[in-house]
């Protein structure tokens, strides 16, 4: 039998032996690369005529040429300009404190002089009722006619500048005694309001938060309840007012999860502890410890410490809350002695807030014996004071925690329902302000950044505006009683306070002097960011702009991640004055390509604030700028040409101070001004003189522009030509007409990332002044599915030995015009004489065989056979080739990080933890480090991944269909690293072979003269999928297992002894994981 299988078996041998020879022999296609490198050498000529031709770079140049011997090149003095912008935001910010401190005055002086009446009839304009009729057309009570009009100052909202008026919470009674009393004493307000707003017309809101409840508000406004009718705000528990109200606290939370907190009681408690650390903030210190008869830390990690109140650590306590149970009897004793002594620790280590400390009990009852708890450890000096809140409607162990409360200088509220806790929680904050009022201290606070969601129509604007002119800040001050007979209660009247924009702070670090790559920030004194170009608050959630949970605690090392070591963060934080270089890798294009730059940083504090400024200019060209001088009446010839704009976002003329100014754009104001019409205008003399120099030396480009459209036909597929210029000129022509256009929003008011904006100079103009003067950059563009090419380069003027970068011009082009140019160019006629071509002759893109791009430095496809690849990464469609380019060096893998990223299924609580006390800081750091090189290991594996920053994906919300309703994971903030690629420019041209199991892949890479692209030419028929896998730009998730803090000097302390904590008592910079 086997004899019989042994012809069968040797000729299958055979057969299989046939077909392994075939194999390799079908696989060693050779691609000549002088063939490549000739298509490269030609697609360079016609893509350099066709770009140099339309867009007129040689001609602005020429012309740039001729004026250097008019022009002053200046070094920007980094010391200087961080020293000026700091002393004007200084004036600006205290015009608001002066307007404050006017209503504070006001407020206090107009209750000194009224007597309370029970009786009071008085009617006031609630905002929720105003211009509302019933139904026989008379307007009901308390809502009487109130003018509105829309008011370009305060977002476009139907406003009332001539009076303020009134919102009360759904919750508070608006007709109560002590409500209109309250609401009479601050119709004074009123006459201030308007004053202040005329003495500064920049103020936008100005308000009072009444302790009783109410808030008044100017200018007046129509406040729109929710979904469900109810007015849920209350000022009192706004950020502005606790700080304002309180001094720094270090707050143990004791919650008592016994059998007997079942139901009801355990959610009101739940409910209670979530109310308590919503008026907490950054200068404020915070644990939670539940307790039955043993102790339990409801997070273990922060077991015997205290950590900073920021968002991210109170949102994490709140999740924290919801998962805990009920089980056991409550042991109070124990819970007491861990509370005491966290407090006394953090007090003698000279931890926490150095200030007020306070221990929150909430139970249902108290039975033990512990009077001998409060003589060990709280008992004479009383430094912890005490508040018990007792839940539940039965009220026998009432005696025994009005006790507890009455006898550590504390207070002591009854919680019965659900509705009770609000006004129950806020009685802590009044005692805790007592001592700040008996001593009259009139602390002027400054809030983090926020964005005020609360005022109508706030959320459309997220669609309209850029991130960052959405954020402000807030000045407030508290208002005291000035009563002799109540004096020595300290009774707090409220706040008054006022919204400052962030933008017009920002305005006074104008975006001229800075650069392309230049920007001022302001970050707080707890490291948080107020304002940076590079924040991003918002994120997307499906086709909504939403905040993100922490977006006003970002910290400054989160976006000035190269700072490794935070000396730039220890500097600013404490206040100093300074500079340090730092090397950076800069991202542009939404994150996708990176720039190495050398980052110069300026810094100093902004007095009598809780502010530093940072002034950044990039080493060479960032800190050069030249000055040209033209006469008015020249420059106002070439100023008004149609196709001439300026920055919309930039202040040339401030046009917001004159109400009668607010109708003019920037173009129009400047005109008016230099024209004589508005002398009054307050305009920037420097601005206007460049670019009037700037309108009269481009001017040329538009006589030669419309030449090319009258006398040549413009090729098909040409559509925009554009420049820019420091002074955040552009002139733009239209070569091809709106109808048959591909990108219709490109420089379109819409299209902000190619526009000047008071973040960022344009895309195209960053990406020029980083690459060769009078070499195009190239780089594609999908804009929701429209795809487009822009090419830009750098002019620049020289004088006395220093060149500095003038602007940037450039065009933009239709994807059928370079592929029409470069398949005619890609292709060898059929009568090639192909007798000294070692490979395949003739050799064309057209052939099925072959896969051909066009590749740009950073390694995204500008042209390809499948038109849906354009945009994308190459490493995507192809990652064998891609990754033989990066082990062959012609492509350098950068390690790229986002830690402002939004990921699902994030743990991002426990990475998002900071406790107060860690003595691991220096293994931690190595830990950061150590995690987050190796997670770029896993990059380099390619391995796929589960998370996705707001870079590169949005956030899909509500519920996604399956087999059945299936809840989509809601986005959280995290970490994340990703990489990008930079292009070596000195390897010019690589060719080999890829092995693919069966078969072998060549391919042929070469670079095209006088640009940033690279052809690449490959093997179609060999696929190298299952042996290499695409090579992603995911982001992969950064996990901690330490985490760390940053800490910052406190707020002023005010403590219960009623005098004020000495200067050794801030804090001090520390770290941890």
């Amino acid at each position: 039998m086997m004899e019989d299988r042994t012809p069968g078996f040797m000729k299958l041998l055979w057969i299989l032996g046939l077909f392994c020879l075939w194999i390799p022999a079908h696989a060693q296609m050779k691609i000549p690369p002088e063939t490549v490198q000739q298509w490269a050498l030609v697609f360079s000529v016609q893509l350099r005529d066709l770009t140099t031709k339309y867009s007129g770079s040689q001609l602005l140049q020429k012309k740039l040429k001729d004026v250097e011997s008019i022009i002053k090149i200046v070094e920007l003095d980094g010391d200087r300009l961080v020293k000026e912008y700091s002393d004007e935001m200084e004036r600006m910010l205290g015009s608001k404190m002066k307007s404050v401190k006017r209503l504070a005055e006001s407020a206090e002086d107009a209750d000194l002089y009224h007597e309370f009446n029970a009786s009071l009839k008085f009617d006031y304009y609630n905002s929720m009722l105003i211009n509302t009729v019933d139904e026989d057309g008379n307007y009901v009570e308390l809502g009487g006619e109130f003018p509105l009009e829309e008011n370009e100052h305060f977002n476009n909202l139907p406003v009332n500048t001539q009076q303020s008026d009134i919102q009360v919470p759904t919750n508070v009674y608006n007709k109560d005694p002590y409500i209109l009393n309250a609401i009479y004493n601050s119709e004074a307000l009123n006459d201030i309001f308007l004053s202040n707003f005329q003495k500064d017309p920049t103020l936008t809101w100005q308000y009072f938060g009444s302790s009783t409840g109410f808030f008044r508000i100017y200018p007046g406004i129509r406040w729109t309840p929710d979904s469900n009718g109810v007015a849920a705000f209350d000022c009192r528990n706004r950020n502005w007012y606790i700080q304002a109200a309180t001094s720094p606290k270090d707050i143990i939370i004791m919650v008592d999860i016994s059998g007997s907190m079942k139901g009801l009681k355990m959610t009101i408690a739940r409910h209670t502890i979530n109310t308590i650390l919503d008026t907490l903030g950054e200068n404020d210190f915070v644990n939670i410890i539940a307790y039955t008869d043993y102790v339990r830390y409801v997070e273990p990690c922060f077991r015997g410490t205290l950590v900073q109140a920021d968002l991210d650590n109170r949102e994490h306590f709140k999740t924290l809350v919801e998962e805990l149970h009920v089980k056991g009897e409550a042991k109070i004793k124990n819970a007491m002695k861990e509370s005491f002594k966290i407090l006394n620790e953090a007090r003698a280590s000279g931890q926490g807030s150095m200030c007020n400390q306070a221990i929150m009990l909430i139970t249902d009852g108290a039975m033990e014996d512990f009077e001998s708890i409060f003589e060990e450890f709280n008992w004479p000096e009383r430094r912890v004071r005490v508040f018990t809140y007792l839940i539940g409607r039965e009220m026998t162990f009432a005696q025994n925690t009005k006790w507890i409360a009455c006898n550590n200088k504390g207070y002591y509220t009854h919680i019965s329902t659900l509705a009770d806790v609000q006004e129950n929680v806020m009685e802590y904050l009044h005692v805790l302000s007592r001592p700040m009022v008996i001593n009259h201290d009139h602390d002027i606070i400054w809030t983090e950044a926020y964005m005020d969601t609360v005022l109508p129509n706030t959320k459309e604007l997220f669609n309209t505006k850029a991130q960052s002119l959405l954020l402000m800040t807030s000045v407030a001050m508290p208002v005291f009683s000035k009563k002799k007979e109540t004096l020595s209660h300290g009774i707090l009247l409220g706040v008054v306070g006022s919204d400052v924009p962030l933008m017009e702070v920002m305005k006074l670090a104008p975006r001229y002097t800075l650069g392309a790559h230049g920007y001022a920030f302001l970050i707080t004194n707890n490291g948080y960011i107020l304002a940076h170009p590079d924040l991003r608050p918002l994120y997307k959630d499906g086709k909504k702009l939403r905040p993100k949970p922490n977006y006003n605690s970002v910290d400054l090392s989160e976006v000035e991640w190269e700072d490794t070591d935070e000396l730039l963060r220890t500097a600013m934080v404490n206040g100093e004055t300074g500079s340090i270089s730092l090397s950076v890798r800069a991202l542009v294009d939404k994150g996708k390509r990176p720039l190495y730059l050398i980052n110069e940083y300026f810094y100093t504090n902004i007095d009598e604030t809780p502010f530093s400024l940072g002034v950044v200019l990039t080493k060479g060209h960032g800190k050069l700028a030249f000055m040209g001088n033209v006469s008015v009446e020249e420059g106002l010839h070439d100023l008004t040409s149609p196709d001439l704009s300026i920055a919309s976002e930039w202040t040339y003329c401030e046009t917001d101070i004159d109400p009668a100014h607010r109708k003019y754009n920037q173009l129009q104001a400047a005109i008016r001004y230099l024209l004589g019409k508005e002398p009054d205008l307050e305009c920037d003399e420097v601005l206007l003189q460049q670019t009037l120099f700037d309108a009269v030396v481009t001017a040329p480009l538009e006589a030669y522009w419309t030449a090319l459209m009258l006398d040549d036909k413009v090729e098909p597929g040409v559509e925009t030509a554009f420049l820019g210029t420091r002074a955040g000129l552009m002139r733009i022509t239209r070569y091809a007409g709106v109808e048959t256009r591909v990108a219709k929003r490109f420089l379109s008011p819409s299209d902000k990332d190619n526009l000047f904006t008071i973040d960022h100079f344009p895309l195209w103009y960053r990406l020029a002044v980083e690459n060769t003067p009078g070499t195009f950059y190239y780089y594609p563009v999908n804009d929701k599915g429209v795809k487009y090419v822009i090419a830009t380069t750098a002019v620049t003027v020289s004088s006395e030995g220093k060149t500095a970068m003038a602007g940037a011009i450039g065009l933009q082009m239709s994807l059928d015009l370079l592929e029409k140019r470069f398949w005619a160019i890609a292709k060898q006629p059929s009568d090639t004489d192909c007798a000294n071509v070692d490979g395949v002759c003739p050799l064309s893109c057209e052939s099925v065989d072959l896969n051909c791009f066009l590749v740009d430095n950073n390694g995204f496809i500008l042209l390809s056979k499948e038109r849906s690849e354009v945009g994308r990464f190459f490493g995507e469609v192809d990652g064998s080739v891609m990754a033989s380019l990066v082990k062959m060096g012609m492509f350098k893998k950068v390690s790229l990080f986002d830690y402002q990223a939004m990921c699902r299924n994030s743990h991002h609580h426990a990475s998002s933890a900071r406790p107060l006390l860690s003595p691991f800081y220096s293994i931690a750091a190595l830990m950061r480090w150590f995690f987050s090189n190796a997670l770029m290991i896993l990059l380099d594996l390619n391995l796929c991944s589960l998370w996705h920053p707001d870079y590169f994906v949005d956030a899909k919300a509500g519920y996604h269909t399956t087999h059945k309703q299936k809840k989509v994971e809601p986005l959280l903030p995290c970490d994340t690293v990703y990489p990008g690629f930079m292009y070596d420019p000195s390897v010019r041209e690589a060719n080999s072979l890829i092995k693919c199991g069966r078969c072998q892949k060549m391919f042929v890479v070469q670079q095209i003269p006088d640009s940033n692209l690279v052809v690449v030419v490959t093997q179609a028929d060999c696929d190298c999928s299952r042996q290499y896998g695409p090579m992603l730009l995911e982001p992969e998730e950064l996990k901690y297992i330490l985490h760390l803090l940053r800490h910052s000097e406190a707020a002023p302390c005010w403590s219960q002894a009623a005098g004020q904590c000495s200067e050794d008592s801030r804090l001090t910079l520390r770290y941890q994981l």
